[in-house]
């Protein structure tokens, strides 16, 4: 490695193996952590849609996972269900289901919204029963738990964290200021 380069930041997303949404060359990069199984990520997810659609290409999103498995016991499996979606280039479509039946997300619930997204269901059930993809959840949890993460949903714009405690227009007035 070049002993120049700029170490990468956590909050630089390496769309290969993370969920974007909008362009590199947005001028605000917001970065999730979530967990499917809570409430306000659930409120945090309607907003983001909001958001997306006002920023437009001005704004570039990135979803990582973090279930806190003690308050919501569903959220890790779902996520790694998200990601088995995310194989077969579904994530976005399963991370609106999971948010859309967030009182679901039970292993047969799990198993009818990868079918509805006609995924290859031999390949899904494998790598669900495998746990293919529980390391790639718990690295983002452990990215999180890095940054001092102890609720989700848990936004950070352009790297700096934003309290979203009081509301979610917190949010819309941090990526006005960034931009």
């Amino acid at each position: 490695m070049n002993k120049h380069a700029r170490p990468k930041s956590v909050f630089e997303p390496n769309a290969a193996i993370e969920h974007v949404q909008g362009p590199a060359s947005a001028r605000v990069t917001l970065v999730e952590y979530g967990d499917f199984q809570c409430p306000s990520c659930a409120q945090a997810h309607t907003a983001m849609k909001i958001m997306l659609a006002h920023f437009g290409p001005q704004l570039r999103f990135v979803y990582r996972h973090y279930p806190q498995r003690q308050a919501h016991p569903d959220a890790e499996l779902a996520a790694e269900a998200a990601e088995a979606a995310a194989a077969q280039g579904q994530f976005w479509p399963y991370y609106d289901l999971l948010f859309e039946h967030q009182q679901h997300l039970k292993e047969k619930h799990l198993l009818e919204y990868a079918r509805r997204l006609d995924l290859d269901m031999a390949r899904y059930q494998n790598e669900m029963n495998d746990h293919v993809y529980l390391q790639r959840v718990q690295e983002h949890m452990q990215s999180g738990q890095q940054l001092g993460l102890r609720a989700t949903p848990a936004f950070y714009v352009n790297g700096l964290l934003t309290d979203v405690s009081f509301g979610l227009q917190h949010l819309h007035e941090a990526i006005d200021k960034a931009l």
